[in-house]
């Protein structure tokens, strides 16, 4: 139960990071993370940090995709988390 738990909170401290290093990358021109990349970490669970990660630093903001899905996948993830939670307990 811990793992998961543990898991949860990486993907998301992995994915707002992604966000912040993509910022700091789009400003200086050098390579970029794939928005592929952001939306992996995403799903597997990170939808909450990224999210974060996207309002704290206005990063992807005028992406529709971003700003919709994320926060549906948000809602989903943390849903399907604590379902898995609460039934391992």
């Amino acid at each position: 139960m811990y793992a998961i738990l543990i898991i949860y909170i990486i993907l998301n401290i992995y994915g707002f990071l992604l966000m912040y290093i993509d910022k700091n990358r789009a400003k200086t021109n050098k390579w970029r993370i794939s928005e592929k990349h952001i939306w992996i970490v995403s799903i597997l669970g990170g939808a909450l940090g990224t999210t974060f990660g996207m309002r704290q630093f206005r990063h992807k903001t005028k992406h529709k995709q971003f700003v919709i899905l994320l926060p549906v996948l948000t809602i989903l993830s943390i849903a399907i988390y604590v379902y898995i939670l609460v039934n391992l307990s």
